[in-house]
């Protein structure tokens, strides 16, 4: 059985070499070439491919990014210059990792180790907080990505309104658009800079520079009006860290 293989790298180069490698292996068949993010997660979920060779740092969607936006079992083999906060990421969710510039017999070690692990019946899964594993400490998120149906929606953090949880979902508001992405509040809270986002309850996240003013409802309970006229519940834990935040009395 041969493997549907896929590459998705924004560079010819990195590509090219990808396909000269893979010459005269005969159980793999490449079935897409991809030089952006946005048409990785495309082909991925349409054409279901067994492998896929996946750049870290593409323009528009990184690796990281498409990984979370596409619904596959492939085998995955990052192809990266990154850094050495991604080893966590790379360990945890991919078959191998191939660092650049990498020679043909670390290449062959790769396909070895992918061809063990597509024997496995086991599915290849990726953790929800892959993106925020790769990150430098002190790194955030500088943008959200969101699958729509077909489409894909990137989002600026700072464009970010406020998120609110919804179960195992959060609903992203920004700019009048509401989007619902599977993830926890506070793995969001996590990945976005404490000083320009915070937990005013414990079911919204709000950007700090949308708050117009905060109106008192009892004692121990307020509300953030933000400059759209949205109304946010604040708890008093939340109410004492804007507090902090901005130096109110």
């Amino acid at each position: 059985m041969k493997l549907r293989t896929l590459i998705a790298d924004d560079e010819e180069l990195a590509r090219r070499l990808l396909r000269e490698f893979l010459k005269g292996e005969e159980d793999i068949e490449i079935v897409a070439e991809c030089g952006n993010g946005f048409e990785a997660v495309k082909a991925i979920n349409e054409l279901k491919p067994d492998l896929v060779f996946l750049d870290v740092q593409m323009p528009r969607l990184d690796g990281f990014e498409v990984l979370e936006l596409v619904e596959s079992d492939a085998a995955v083999v990052f192809v990266t210059a990154f850094d050495q906060y991604a080893m966590r990421a790379f360990d945890a969710a991919a078959v191998d990792y191939l660092l650049k510039p990498f020679t043909r017999e670390r290449f062959g070690a790769s396909l070895d180790r992918v061809r063990t692990r597509v024997g496995d019946v086991r599915p290849m899964t990726f953790p929800q907080n892959l993106k925020q594993a790769s990150r430098a400490p002190g790194e955030y998120l500088e943008r959200l990505v969101v699958k729509d149906g077909p489409r894909v929606h990137v989002i600026p953090a700072g464009r970010l309104d406020y998120a609110e949880a919804q179960d195992d979902y959060v609903a992203l508001h920004s700019e009048g658009k509401s989007w619902l992405k599977q993830q926890t509040i506070s793995s969001l809270e996590a990945a976005l800079d404490p000083r320009r986002f915070l937990r005013m309850h414990r079911s919204y996240l709000v950007n700090v520079e949308r708050i117009v003013r905060i109106d008192s409802n009892t004692k121990d309970t307020w509300a953030a009006v933000l400059n759209d006229g949205s109304k946010i519940p604040v708890s008093r834990s939340g109410y004492l860290r804007f507090r902090e935040i901005v130096g109110g009395q």
